[in-house]
């Protein structure tokens, strides 16, 4: 249907260009007296020259169409208002500057200037209206003002901001991003990728029982940040046919929309980090505000499996901080009393060396 629309603008566009064109063409072939030189003939050859073009350049016209729709429909409301707003002042002071132009009745300055004056105003227009959009945006706000609110600095987002955070798969089903939604730290626009919520729904029909509790575990996360509304969340319905991995869709989406990641996926991170796109990790965040651990310091845990090394038991703290024992190997499935030897910070994690107290009181008896 474009197609024929495209073709049919040309034929009319060929025509006025032939009833125009057409006789000073006859003119210069000493045709002018020519039966071919009337208003029918010219409209015909003009017309089919132009149909012929349109067949030519029809599928690279709606490719640039496609991608015109495409940048405007990314961009609200009020960007769109201030860009028209922009581009009807720009042409109405191209047409005043145009009116003693068009008096002159000079060929060039009368038909061509007019024309490239509306072009560049046009675009002035609207490059100034959707840059200039905040500062326009006061100028038809009026409100009441406090005496004092004239010395508050206003907030303004910096280029370090990012309205959107595109959320994986392994995040959501981690289910901790809901709770850091809920207690304001993040800020923005929540987006879940349509690709990321058929991997939650494939891992929640597994036939694995695990791997289905995990999916539904996160498909549940979602329907409680949207029911709640605890921040806006979005949908993304585009697709990324060309790319296989989610995790690749999920880097070329948040390049396409100036987002953040929100993942606990190290290696999601690491090529995150080589592509420069920037990323939220729930994992580092939980490191950060762990309490630091002091060697020496006792407490409590429960041995619940061996260690890689020998005599080695393993243990873990109420926020999933793993403690490694000395000797704990002896106490699987018990709770002991441990004192800390040593804290080793990695970038998957904490992790803290301890000792059975009891073997510290026997080496100071001896």
């Amino acid at each position: 249907m474009r197609k024929k629309i495209i073709s049919m603008i040309f034929l009319i566009v060929g025509g006025s260009v032939g009833i125009s064109v057409m006789p000073y063409l006859w003119d210069l072939a000493n045709l002018t007296r020519s039966s071919f030189n009337n208003v029918f003939v010219n409209f015909g050859i003009g017309a089919l020259i132009f149909f012929l073009l349109s067949l030519v350049l029809v599928n690279f016209i709606l490719e640039i169409f496609k991608k015109v729709e495409t940048y405007f429909s990314k961009q609200s409301t009020s960007f769109l208002l201030f860009g028209a707003l922009g581009i009807i002042i720009g042409l109405v002071l191209a047409w005043l500057i145009g009116i003693p132009l068009a008096a002159w009745n000079i060929p060039v300055l009368s038909n061509i200037v007019p024309s490239l004056l509306a072009l560049m105003f046009a675009y002035l227009g609207y490059s100034i209206g959707t840059t200039r959009m905040e500062e326009f945006r006061k100028l038809f706000t009026t409100r009441a003002k406090r005496p004092d609110e004239g010395q508050l600095l206003e907030r303004k987002a910096d280029s370090t901001f990012r309205k959107y955070k595109i959320l994986d798969t392994s995040v959501i089903i981690d289910g901790r991003i809901y709770e850091i939604a809920k207690t304001g730290f993040l800020e923005g626009v929540l987006v879940i990728p349509n690709f990321v919520l058929r991997e939650l729904q494939y891992i929640a029909d597994s036939s694995d029982s695990i791997k289905r509790v995990r999916g539904r575990r996160g498909l549940d996360i979602l329907n409680s940040l949207q029911k709640e509304e605890v921040m806006t969340v979005e949908s993304y319905e585009g697709e990324f046919e060309d790319i296989p991995e989610v995790d690749s869709k999920l880097i070329r989406l948040a390049k396409l929309i100036d987002g953040v990641l929100v993942t606990n996926d190290f290696n999601l991170n690491k090529v995150s980090e080589f592509q420069n796109v920037p990323v939220l990790n729930i994992n580092e965040l939980a490191n950060a505000v762990k309490p630091v651990v002091i060697p020496g310091e006792t407490m409590n845990v429960t041995i619940i499996k061996a260690g890689t090394e020998r005599n080695q038991g393993v243990g873990y703290l109420d926020d999933g901080t793993m403690i490694v024992v000395e000797d704990g190997q002896y106490y699987i499935n018990k709770a002991i009393e441990v004192v800390v030897t040593s804290a080793l910070q990695t970038a998957a994690g904490r992790m803290i060396f301890a000792k059975p107290v009891h073997s510290q009181k026997g080496l100071k008896a001896k």
